[in-house]
């Protein structure tokens, strides 16, 4: 059985990307030997658990990429492989596996491509992207034509039954992208009290939060901030739980990108939105903001609205509200075209690109 390996430096995180990456190993252990270069099983039970992910078939390896381990004695090892899978930040590994494959996540802008990266990228087998947004990034900043890898995304049925709900999935002080607030939770909790204030009744906020440390000064400070409002916050539910509350939300609010200057860093917009994808085979429909793959998901006024200003969100989410036939219409959309991201797609494709 051939063999291959999985690193993603960012496995402790509970990301989206991770979800990714280990999606790949999990499909790619069906037909191959995978192994994942990390060092703590734990952070792999907990992708396990969080995103109910069958990592049964994947074995745990020495991180080969990890300061522990020597140049030399790294290139070594990778001669054993068949083939090697890299969650790159933009940088070319010099890799001597049979084939490479480099994943980027996110636009990669204002970087210069050395003779030496030149060199490197003829050794790369594909290079491949989670979204249209990230690959136009990439592929003019290395000049290469890289593949398109939209993520997993589990589809359910869902119960007809709604509440006045609106529901926000995210992550917490994304710290790799060096923003404390990338989700933008702050802003959308005050625009909901904001509405509140001005009489929007009957409806609750709940954000789905994923962090480390449930006592974070910031986070406790948000979470002090919603008192007395009808905001609820669910901190690292499981996929299987965050159903049950998705199978009873009208709405879903998302908003990274928000006040950002975008076009010096693209990378604080949604990389692609799996949560909002999710929400959205769900019958939830989406009301997010018009920047990054939200774009790609999102057809303003077909399957749910985008918005560029504060006043929009709330706008559009008060339509909705309000007009019971409008919210029908673009939740059976919403749910019908979250279809061509489902898992069984991201397995076909997945075994299409990586073919060792």
């Amino acid at each position: 059985m051939k063999k291959i390996g999985i690193f993603d430096p960012y496995l402790d995180d509970l990301g989206g990307g991770e979800r990714y990456m280990m999606t790949i190993a999990s499909v790619l252990s069906e037909k191959y030997e995978v192994s994942v270069f990390w060092d703590e099983r734990k952070d792999l039970e907990n992708i396990e658990k969080r995103f109910l992910i069958d990592l049964s078939k994947v074995r745990l390896t020495s991180n080969i990429f990890s300061s522990n381990f020597g140049f030399i004695n790294k290139l070594k090892e990778t001669f054993t492989y068949d083939g090697i899978i890299f969650l790159s930040d933009g940088s070319i590994p010099l890799l001597f596996s049979k084939k490479t494959f480099i994943h980027i996540q996110q636009p990669i802008t204002n970087k210069s491509i050395s003779i030496k990266d030149k060199f490197k990228l003829r050794k790369i087998s594909s290079v491949f992207c989670n979204s249209e947004f990230t690959k136009g990034y990439i592929d003019n900043t290395y000049k290469i034509n890289s593949s398109l890898l939209y993520p997993p995304v589990s589809i359910r049925k869902f119960e007809k039954n709604k509440k006045n709900i609106i529901l926000h999935v995210g992550r917490f002080r994304v710290l790799n992208v060096r923003n404390e607030d990338y989700k933008k939770q702050h802003v959308m909790i005050n625009v909901f009290k904001e509405m509140i204030d001005a009489g929007f009744k009957g409806w609750e906020f709940v954000l789905a939060v994923s962090m480390p440390d449930e006592n974070d000064k910031e986070f406790v400070k948000m979470k002090d901030s919603a008192q007395g409002y009808p905001i609820k916050f669910l901190i690292n539910y499981p996929n299987n739980k965050l159903w049950e509350i998705a199978s009873s939300a009208k709405i879903y609010w998302h908003a990274s990108g928000y006040g950002e200057d975008l076009k010096k860093n693209p990378h604080f917009a949604e990389h692609f939105g799996i949560s909002t994808v999710e929400a959205m085979s769900s019958g939830i429909v989406p009301v997010v903001i018009s920047a990054g793959g939200q774009k790609e998901i999102v057809k303003n006024g077909e399957n749910g609205y985008l918005w560029e200003t504060l006043s929009e969100l709330k706008e559009k989410t008060i339509k909705l509200s309000e007009d019971s036939e409008l919210f029908e219409r673009l939740s059976l959309k919403a749910s019908e075209d979250a279809n061509r991201f489902d898992e069984k797609n991201f397995k076909d494709n997945v075994l299409k690109i990586i073919n060792v």
